[in-house]
């Protein structure tokens, strides 16, 4: 078993960095500004032979239940109820604050094991706040520096000592399977990467909020709320997932603040990385340039995309709603035929069963692959049906198709002369596979190439 170490303190003491340390990746944003983590972020830390669970949390600040900063700090306070082991950071080189003396007083209440940490404690001008850091009364510090990775060996021997037994549980640093070793049935066991982006301000963290039925992410009527991609581990009738919530995507022009382009770049690589992306729009605000611009872009990435029309509860006349997006989208998203588009409502969790089925239906034709027979005897089909234009007096001639690769699935007809080939009949082949192979709404890319000329090392003999 593991156990979870919360990392806390006041804003701008290192706990992103920190934990970035831990986790070693680059998991949190990290930036000179104050108050950059919102949400809380779980990790698997190595550090020495422990492994355990980290938790990177908002920095602690006085403020009112309802503001922001008041939910920040409830999300922060939910963590170390839940954790096994505190580690309370302060800025060595700032000394020990008020701020820290009243947050300290927090973690103390909690009753949880809790080890003091001095960060940014590289070079003399730490040495006072190092002394200073005895009257919080938590214990000896422990001097560290996150960006520099020193004194990791001490914090490992205080989190064991902190967390005593559960330490002696905790399983040391474990090798990866390799690739090629793993079995279908380890595949299919791996939890479907799910992405879940919009533009900002469209309920994205809600209605992930309520698929899991916990309030894990910050939520409020301010826009942009969320600021890094975080990924939360969850089920689904059996099924493993792995939810990862973005920060809402705005025009590029639009986007001019350093924390926000970080912020909006790690959206963008979390929905790379993911296999099935979940665009939300806003129901009452549907199809706008930038939700199309957002689509376009998963698409053009090859991921699988779902529609999740949000805010449903508040659309008037549903059916006709409905009627009216189909259309839309089959008129302003021809690239995926069938795109799925699911009603949902994050605020009251109605359609989150047709979401996940959508999900994982497009998820499984994202992962179909087709035998080369079986695509040859669609071809011709497609061939009798409606054969290759003649373009400047001479006919195309399509040889034969298979499939290279899935994720998304990806053909290649080999062909006489792939250059002249219409891009309308391109379009008529790939609508083709979607509906013959039932891999309507992936994106398929379908590739043409020139096929050899067997006698054309005979002519150059010649």
């Amino acid at each position: 078993m593991t156990f979870k170490v919360a990392i806390v303190g006041r804003p701008n003491v290192g706990k992103s960095t920190l934990f970035n340390r831990l986790v070693g990746k680059r998991l949190a944003l990290v930036d000179d500004e104050p108050g950059v983590t919102r949400d809380r972020r779980h990790g698997e830390a190595n550090l020495g032979h422990l492994r355990f669970e980290a938790i990177d949390t908002a920095g602690l600040e006085r403020s009112a239940a309802g503001t922001l900063t008041g939910r920040m700090r409830a999300q922060t306070e939910q963590a170390v109820a839940t954790s096994d082991v505190c580690l309370f950071l302060i800025d060595a080189r700032a000394g020990v604050t008020p701020a820290d003396e009243e947050f300290a007083e927090l973690v103390r209440r909690s009753g949880k094991p809790c080890v003091l940490v001095a960060n940014k404690a590289e070079g003399r001008a730490a040495e006072s706040g190092l002394l200073d850091a005895f009257r919080l009364g938590l214990g000896q510090p422990v001097p560290v520096s996150a960006e520099h990775g020193t004194g990791l060996s001490d914090l490992l021997d205080a989190i064991e000592e902190a967390a005593g037994p559960l330490a002696e549980d905790a399983p040391g640093e474990i090798e990866p399977l390799a690739p090629d070793s793993q079995s279908p049935e380890d595949a299919e066991a791996r939890p479907v990467s799910i992405a879940v982006v919009g533009r900002p301000n469209v309920g994205k963290s809600t209605l992930v909020n309520r698929m899991i039925g916990d309030e894990r992410l910050l939520v409020g009527p301010e826009a942009g709320i969320t600021r890094d991609a975080i990924a939360i581990d969850w089920s689904w009738q059996g099924r493993k997932i792995r939810l990862i919530d973005t920060a809402g995507l705005r025009r590029r022009a639009r986007v001019q603040e350093k924390l926000e382009k970080l912020s909006v770049a790690d959206g963008i690589r979390a929905m790379q990385y993911a296999e099935v992306v979940v665009i939300v729009f806003d129901a009452m605000s549907a199809f706008e340039k930038q939700d199309l611009q957002i689509a376009d872009l998963v698409i053009r990435e090859g991921r699988a995309p779902v529609i999740a029309l949000n805010k449903w509860d508040l659309v008037e006349n549903p059916a006709a709603a409905m009627r009216e997006a189909t259309e839309t989208a089959r008129r302003h998203l021809p690239q995926v035929k069938g795109l799925r588009l699911v009603p949902v409502s994050g605020r009251t969790g109605e359609g989150i069963d047709r979401l996940m089925r959508a999900v994982l239906d497009v998820h499984s034709a994202w992962n179909r692959r087709v035998s080369t027979a079986r695509l040859n005897r669609w071809l011709e089909a497609m061939l009798a049906d409606h054969p290759p234009p003649a373009v400047s007096g001479r006919r195309i001639r399509i040889k034969y198709v298979t499939q290279i690769k899935t994720r998304p699935p990806t053909f290649v007809a080999s062909c006489s002369r792939p250059e002249a080939m219409p891009d309308s009949y391109v379009r008529y082949l790939v609508n083709g596979l979607a509906e013959a192979f039932d891999l309507a709404a992936t994106p398929i890319r379908l590739q043409l190439r020139k096929g050899e000329n067997p006698y054309a090392a005979r002519a150059r003999k010649r």
